[in-house]
């Protein structure tokens, strides 16, 4: 049986949980505002993106994460999930994304005028350290007070790997992370997250 699971981890910010173990495709369609990066990760199977009323498609490979983000307009979500497919989205605003490594958030050097009309497409293999905490997310069911805060943690740590210094050196970097000291940020925030489970922080 298929199930999508939508979780709003904060504002500006969602968690997807896409299980197909059946024989049939599944799809999903959501629409996206304008602003929100999106990525995309493919545990096993295969997924593909519509876009354009279906003049245009785009695989989401097994083992592999797109990361989608257009400041123009609207990248509304529309997901083919084929059979026995899992994949994982989270959904985060651009504002949000800089307040994480940032107290400027009303000032995102990305959204410039030089760099406004920038889009931003590209795919990653899931390394297997990223493999892990997908995978956790994925069996993590228990409908306890602290889900939203594990999925949280979880979410921030998968975003610290996606971004991870350990990078080739030839590849070529995502814009919304120009160096080694935000990758950082975001992995002291998943330190402090799990750090004060029982009390945590705003």
């Amino acid at each position: 049986m298929g199930s999508v699971e939508e979780i709003k981890i904060d504002q500006d910010f969602i968690l997807l949980r896409f299980q197909n173990d059946t024989d049939v495709s599944e799809r999903f369609e959501k629409q996206v505002e304008t602003g929100l990066i999106q990525f995309h990760f493919n545990v096993k199977g295969k997924g593909k993106f519509i876009f354009n009323n279906g003049n245009y498609a785009l695989d989401l490979k097994e083992e592999k994460s797109l990361l989608l983000y257009n400041p123009q307009k609207e990248l509304p979500l529309h997901l083919e999930i084929l059979p026995k497919s899992w994949i994982i989205s989270v959904l985060i605003s651009i504002k949000k994304f800089h307040a994480l490594f940032s107290s400027e958030a009303e000032v995102i050097p990305f959204l410039s005028k030089d760099n406004l009309e920038r889009k931003y497409y590209g795919e990653e293999d899931i390394t297997p350290a990223m493999a892990i905490v997908l995978n956790q997310i994925f069996h993590y069911n228990q409908n306890t007070s602290i889900k939203n805060l594990y999925l949280k943690g979880k979410s921030y740590e998968l975003l610290s790997l996606f971004f991870s210094i350990n990078e080739d050196p030839n590849a070529e970097h995502c814009p919304f992370l120009a160096d080694e000291e935000n990758v950082l940020k975001i992995k002291k925030v998943k330190e402090i997250i799990i750090a004060r489970m029982a009390e945590p922080p705003s």
